[in-house]
């Protein structure tokens, strides 16, 4: 007999969230890019009855494309959340030994969408559009929703759209985000982790990247970037079960991330 979850299931859609990978996609600077490359042609090694095969070989950052930031990915004054010093747990070959993504559990959570971009009356914000705790809560009202403990939120600010498009996307490192009262509102609602689908969760340029060490150092939130949102705001889900797991790497301060929203 088959179990009703699985019925219930079987009528869910199914979003992506992430972006695709592809030479010379976009990244942040201090990061570096993807790169890819076919190692083996189909007829360069032919098996007995005439079968062959293709294969690659990728290279990337653990913070390229759709991924999660542990929570050692920051530190303030030399110390990672928690209070650990940070010298005394990383090495270049060892990587950071504290809080770092394999200890990241696979993520099965509620999930929040915040699409400031539509509540704003725009396809895509400004690169200096600043979103405040106030914004924040009006379009948490707007859509109807409520934010709480555990949820991953994540904010639309339209520039999904722009990610084929490199130069566009990245803007000379300038992009709409987050301001720090904005990240004290998520973190005041004790989320899980906050996302977005912009190069960096915050409003850049920002040399001190607070909203990071907020979030990430201070509150212990995950921050999940380079998000399309873009399916979600045009069927105008507002809430559904976000589902993703990083790449269980030892001791990386991130890892690439598949996420998906599942509705019912």
């Amino acid at each position: 007999m088959t179990p009703a979850w699985w019925d219930l299931l079987r009528q869910a859609r199914v979003y992506d969230l992430s972006q695709p990978y592809f030479p010379g996609m976009p990244h942040y600077p201090t990061h570096p890019p993807f790169l890819y490359g076919l190692t083996k042609k189909h007829g360069d090694f032919v098996n007995p009855g005439g079968s062959s095969s293709a294969a690659d070989s990728i290279a990337l950052g653990t913070h390229v494309g759709t991924h999660i930031d542990a929570l050692c990915h920051f530190s303030r004054d030399g110390v990672l959340r928690g209070g650990a010093p940070a010298e005394d747990r990383q090495s270049y070959q060892r990587g950071v030994e504290h809080l770092s993504i394999d200890t990241v559990a696979p993520i099965w959570r509620r999930g929040v969408l915040l699409d400031v971009a539509s509540f704003v009356g725009q396809e895509s914000l400004a690169p200096d559009f600043s979103i405040s705790a106030a914004l924040l809560a009006e379009t948490a009202g707007w859509a109807g929703v409520e934010v709480q403990a555990g949820d991953v939120v994540l904010i639309r600010t339209g520039w999904g759209a722009f990610f084929e498009d490199p130069r566009r996307y990245l803007c000379g490192m300038r992009g709409p985000g987050p301001e720090l009262d904005g990240a004290r509102w998520l973190s005041g609602r004790s989320i899980f982790a906050a996302g977005s689908d912009t190069v960096s969760f915050e409003r850049i340029p920002a040399p001190s990247m607070p909203v990071h060490v907020h979030l990430l150092v201070e509150s212990g939130i995950h921050i999940i970037e380079v998000l399309n949102l873009e399916d979600l705001a045009r069927d105008r889900v507002r809430e559904f079960l976000f589902v993703g797991a990083p790449l269980k790497i030892e001791r990386a301060t991130g890892a690439p991330l598949r996420p998906l929203a599942v509705v019912l």
